[in-house]
């Protein structure tokens, strides 16, 4: 019996082991319908045994039970060949296949701002949080952030004070909400015309590994990235280093030199980010931005991309002398015995791995991680 596309997407997300830019690029080669009703010689050939299998075989009751799931706690998926998926989303190295999504789909052709920071903010940072985010829906641009404590949630308070469009975008399956204790703004995201959305199957639990490709989607859907306190190993510079490979720009709140939570900001600011003391900062650099991403200014996309090579650079640098890289063999090693050489708590190694690995210096294999030689 014929498939839906969505069962279909869902069988090609389930395929393991297999990266999602070369996922898409077979279904650009050979077109969705072949790869599963008549794979040819040379995708098989090119395929593991169990990724194969996956092919020749999906698991539809299990596929079946995933739709299910998710119309159970009211979401709805989002296939990458939807006309409602992202275009900016789109762009970026590792687009998700399926969006699993609850609320006002149509925030996600908007403009958006993706505001991230700490969990621990102090008064002062959330408030500024809160005005900005108020002010850039005032001015019709869309907030985006992850639903977590601190900063995030300031942002989201901020966009429905406001009275505009805001979007979490969670590291769990949609039948969950993590924290916990913000069930009640998730519920007034929903209520008031905002848009919950993840990559998570239904069922998924919060995983240290999960934020950082979290992290990708916040940064993928937004022209922009505005960090507001940030300490200087946190998820919101992964969220930064995610914005510059995607191209978009960069602001950063400055703080007290005393807070260690602003150190990430300060640095930020050091290597190009914009400074921003108000909306009005972050407002004159979107107005270079049309819903494609491109410039109107060509001066401005050229001065952009001289600092984002010196921006990478500088990142690059510091990933490479980030001493977990160090406790990663060329030979399969254990997670325990990354823990055991780097001496850091598992959830620490569990977040460093998973940045390592999208900067292209680890590789998760079964068992364990790789080194990468750098290029």
């Amino acid at each position: 019996m014929p498939k839906t596309v969505i069962q279909l997407w869902l069988a090609l997300k389930l395929i393991p082991r297999l990266a999602i830019h070369k996922k898409l690029t077979i279904v650009r080669e050979y077109g969705l319908n072949q790869v599963f009703y008549n794979p040819p010689q040379t995708l098989k050939s090119a395929l593991t045994e169990k990724q194969l299998s996956a092919i020749e075989h999906p698991d539809w009751q299990r596929i079946d039970r995933i739709i299910s799931a998710s119309e159970h706690c009211q979401s709805e998926i989002l296939c990458f060949d939807d006309s409602r998926y992202p275009e900016l989303l789109k762009e970026i190295y590792d687009p998700p296949l399926v969006l699993f999504t609850q609320g006002n789909l149509a925030l996600l052709a908007c403009l958006q701002l993706a505001v991230v920071g700490s969990r621990h903010a102090s008064a002062s940072g959330r408030e500024i949080t809160q005005e900005i985010a108020k002010q850039a829906v005032q001015n019709g641009i869309v907030v985006t952030s992850g639903l977590a404590l601190g900063v995030d949630a300031a942002a989201h308070k901020g966009a429905l004070l406001g009275k505009g469009g805001t979007i979490a975008v969670v590291a769990t399956g949609l039948d969950m909400v993590y924290p916990s204790r913000h069930r009640k703004l998730a519920a007034d995201i929903l209520s008031n015309n905002g848009a919950i959305i993840s990559e998570f199957l239904p069922g998924t639990p919060p995983k240290a590994g999960h934020f950082p490709r979290r992290n990708r989607l916040i940064s993928g859907l937004s022209s922009g990235v505005l960090v507001v306190e940030a300490a200087l190993k946190s998820g919101s510079l992964i969220t930064a280093r995610s914005a510059l490979e995607q191209n978009r720009d960069v602001f950063a709140v400055p703080g007290s030199v005393l807070n260690p939570y602003s150190q990430g900001c300060h640095w930020l600011i050091k290597q190009g980010a914009k400074l921003v003391e108000d909306f009005a900062d972050i407002k004159g650099e979107l107005a270079y931005i049309t819903k494609q991403g491109l410039y109107f200014n060509q001066q401005e996309k050229s001065n952009k991309d001289a600092k984002q090579r010196k921006f990478e650079k500088s990142i690059d640098e510091d990933l490479f002398l980030d001493p977990l890289l160090a406790s990663v063999g060329y030979e399969i090693t254990p997670v325990d015995k990354v823990v055991s050489r780097s001496k850091l708590p598992t959830d620490v190694v569990l977040t460093r791995l998973t940045m390592l690995e999208l900067r292209g210096l680890v590789s998760a294999v079964p068992g364990g991680y790789l080194r990468l030689n750098r290029g």
